[in-house]
């Protein structure tokens, strides 16, 4: 994974049907590093700054899964796969999830997420696929995922 900007396209069958975000809630999310700038055709569109020190660790962004009230209870990589559970257990999101992600290469790499539960109290069972793509090596406004979201 280079260092830099990167593009994440996510679509699933919530975010078709996924109301108008909030100017509070864009806020929020920048203010955690992620912008989120469009949502187009029911995909969401934003952008990621990744810092030199996440890319020679050679792990993936972290999906806020601490705050959302998530746990991650396997992880493992094997080459350019990486492979996640996380379990959930809070009043917004109870269940289980899976992910997996492919790095076709430094530039670019998918990724399918199935979770299986509720979400706020309604049945769910989701599929989200992301795409990635590196924009380039200056992040501009966006800012780095805070470091201490990264820690485990």
């Amino acid at each position: 994974m280079k260092a830099g900007l990167w593009e994440l396209t996510t679509q699933s069958a919530l975010t078709k049907n996924m109301p108008k975000i909030s100017p509070e809630q864009i806020e929020q999310l920048k203010q955690m590093g992620v912008d989120i700038s469009q949502l187009q055709s029911g995909a969401v569109v934003g952008k990621v700054c990744v810092t030199q020190e996440m890319a020679e660790r050679e792990e993936l962004p972290p999906l806020n899964e601490k705050e959302a009230g998530c746990e991650i209870t396997k992880q493992s990589r094997n080459g350019a796969t990486y492979l996640m559970d996380m379990r959930c257990n809070n009043a917004d999101l109870n269940g289980t999830g899976t992910s997996k992600t492919v790095f076709a290469n430094s530039e670019s790499f998918s990724s399918t997420a199935n979770f299986s539960g509720t979400v706020r109290g309604l049945p769910v069972n989701d599929r989200v696929d992301t795409s990635g793509k590196w924009v380039g090596p200056d992040c501009g406004s966006i800012k780095p995922i805070p470091e201490a979201m990264q820690k485990k």
